[in-house]
C-alpha cells in the first residue's frame, strides 16, 4: 500500500488538441506517448486524447479534445484556468482509501465511475472546487 496517490499527468482541455500538444512537445522537449504520435501529414483526424511524456517516458501532460472552450482570462477571474490533475493508485482498495483521505481533507465527490472495470475512477473537487481524477491505473 502506498502512502499517497501518484500524479500521473496534468490533463488540459483543448479545442485543438493536436496543436496545443505540439506546442508543449516542442517548447518543453517532450515526446508523444507511443501510439499517440502527432501526425505530421496534415491529416485532420480528431485525436480526442494525446499524452506527452518526458525523455524517461514519464507522463507529463495529456490533452483532451473538447468542442468549445472559453479562453482563460487569468490574471482576471472572469474565465478561470481549465485543467485538472489525474492521480493514479495501484488498486481498487487504495482507490477507496485515497478517496476517503481526500474527503477528510476537504474534497467533494463529483462523479463515481468505480463500476468501470477497465479504469475505475472518482472525480473529486478540491476545497476550492478544482476537479481532479483519482483512478486505478499503471504508469
Amino acid at each position: 500500500m502506498s502512502a499517497y496517490p501518484v500524479l500521473m499527468h496534468t490533463a488540459i482541455d483543448a479545442t485543438d488538441c493536436r496543436s496545443l500538444a505540439e506546442f508543449h512537445r516542442q517548447f518543453l522537449g517532450l515526446r508523444s506517448r507511443p501510439g499517440d504520435e502527432i501526425p505530421t501529414d496534415g491529416s485532420d483526424d480528431d485525436p480526442g486524447w494525446l499524452v506527452l511524456v518526458d525523455p524517461a517516458g514519464h507522463r507529463v501532460f495529456a490533452f483532451q479534445q473538447v468542442p468549445a472552450l472559453a479562453r482563460p482570462t487569468w490574471p482576471a477571474h472572469d474565465v478561470p484556468k481549465q485543467m485538472h490533475h489525474d492521480f493514479r493508485v495501484p488498486g481498487i482498495e487504495e482507490l477507496q482509501r485515497q478517496r476517503q483521505r481526500a474527503e477528510e481533507l476537504g474534497a467533494t465527490l463529483l462523479y463515481d465511475r468505480t463500476g468501470d472495470d477497465s479504469e475505475p475512477l472518482y472525480v473529486l473537487a478540491d476545497p476550492a472546487g478544482h476537479p481532479f481524477c483519482l483512478l486505478v491505473g499503471s504508469g
